[in-house]
C-alpha cells in the first residue's frame, strides 16, 4: 500500500524566490562600473576630494553602495539653467 501524497494546504502562500541581495560594500573597479566611470576617474577624484565617500579596510578601497548613489543623485540637475550646474566640484585642495 502506497501512502497518499500529502497536498499543500489551499491557503498556504508558496514561498517566493528573493532576489540577489547586492553586494553591502564594491571595489573602485566594480564601482566605477556600477557608475559607468573609468576606474581611474574613481582613483583621480579620490585624491581630489571630488569623489564618492569611500572606506580603507587596510589597503583595499572599498565603496558602499549607498555612498555611491548619494553621490549619483547630488549631480542630478534638471537643466544646464539650474543653480550649481557649471560651478565645479568642490575640491578639497583648495578649500580655505
Amino acid at each position: 500500500m502506497r501512502p497518499v501524497p500529502l497536498r499543500p494546504a489551499e491557503n498556504a502562500v508558496a514561498p517566493t524566490a528573493q532576489p540577489p541581495q547586492p553586494q553591502p560594500y564594491l571595489t573602485n573597479d566594480e564601482a566605477a562600473t556600477y557608475l559607468r566611470l573609468s576606474p581611474r576617474t574613481l582613483e583621480k577624484q579620490r585624491v581630489l576630494g571630488s569623489g564618492p565617500k569611500f572606506r580603507k579596510f587596510g589597503r583595499r578601497v572599498m565603496y558602499a553602495v549607498a555612498d555611491l548613489d548619494t553621490w549619483a543623485d547630488s549631480r542630478s540637475f534638471e537643466s544646464t539653467s539650474d543653480p550649481g550646474y557649471d560651478e565645479p566640484q568642490q575640491d578639497s585642495r583648495h578649500v580655505r
